[in-house]
């Protein structure tokens, strides 16, 4: 009896480290679908609507100004404490929304992946595309708010000659985003407590991230062991130099950051593809 072929077969994968991009790439449609589902629904039923990507940004960064450079008098060197801390939650934003979104991957999506097959790393891809297009709108108020200082202003600000280099930085911080959420999303499945514990860490983890306090501060309370190992803090220091021309680019953080960011990957993605094939029996 000659043998049947099929169109298609799904059978569970024998490789642990698979991106699977080839089949990524049949499901691209899927993929936009969910990208355009979180852009959308998110703000669907809000009066304001996409409005609050601009408004979170500038009122934090207005606080943070009135609170940690005016009240407690942190110094931001000759940039404008404004635009410093506008700079640090633009590009923090872009980290926290891509962390806090993959780490529930599996939980907030259980009826669809119980139900229908397709990549299941596509979701936690929709949601790095999303928010960069949320972050791609923050910062373009960025750049308004530099503008004006640039030219209506004698802050006597200016880009650093290696700001080309910024869209490299993003790439690794969506891979840790990607990387550190697949990974807290896997736990997730039999540990529920983690997804308060990750809301409550990554507001600690911003203090420490360089966002409001620059880097100077904590050298000179002989504190930089704080950030010396959160590779989220050389990305920031790293985005401050790129944008604004303030601060210091670490040879070790940059090497530091790259080596972490891709092991994280490496490492949220082989948790991930194994989680995938019995999480459904735990969630």
């Amino acid at each position: 009896m000659e043998k049947e072929k099929w169109l298609f077969n799904i059978s569970p994968k024998n490789n642990t480290f698979n991106l699977n991009l080839k089949e990524v790439w049949q499901y691209r449609d899927l993929l936009m679908l969910f990208v355009k589902r979180d852009v959308i629904t998110l703000y669907k039923q809000t009066i304001l609507g996409p409005l609050w990507y601009l408004i979170q940004p500038l009122f934090t960064s207005l606080i943070f100004t009135l609170v940690f450079n005016n009240v407690a008098g942190i110094k931001t060197g000759g940039i404008p404490p404004f635009l410093f801390n506008l700079a640090g939650i633009t590009t923090w934003n872009y980290f926290k929304e891509c962390l806090v979104a993959t780490s529930d991957t599996f939980k907030k999506n259980e009826q669809i992946f119980g139900k229908v097959y397709f990549p299941r790393i596509i979701m936690p891809m929709s949601i790095i595309i999303s928010n960069l297009l949320k972050f791609a709108i923050q910062l373009f108020i960025l750049i308004c708010f530099y503008l004006y200082y640039v030219f209506f202003t004698n802050s006597g600000i200016r880009p650093s000659e290696f700001l080309f280099l910024f869209p490299v930085l993003i790439v690794f911080m969506g891979m840790l985003g990607l990387g550190l959420g697949m990974l807290i999303s896997s736990m997730v499945t039999k540990y529920r407590d983690l997804t308060f514990l990750v809301s409550f860490g990554i507001q600690l983890l911003m203090y420490i991230s360089l966002v409001v306090i620059p880097l100077s501060l904590f050298q000179k309370k002989g504190v930089e062991w704080l950030v010396m190992y959160n590779p989220m803090g050389y990305i920031i220091e790293t985005a401050r130099f790129l944008l604004l021309n303030e601060g210091n680019i670490s040879q070790f953080g940059i090497a530091y950051t790259v080596i972490f960011s891709v092991l994280c990957l490496l490492f949220g993605t082989v948790i991930f593809n194994k989680t995938e094939k019995t999480f459904i029996d735990t969630i």
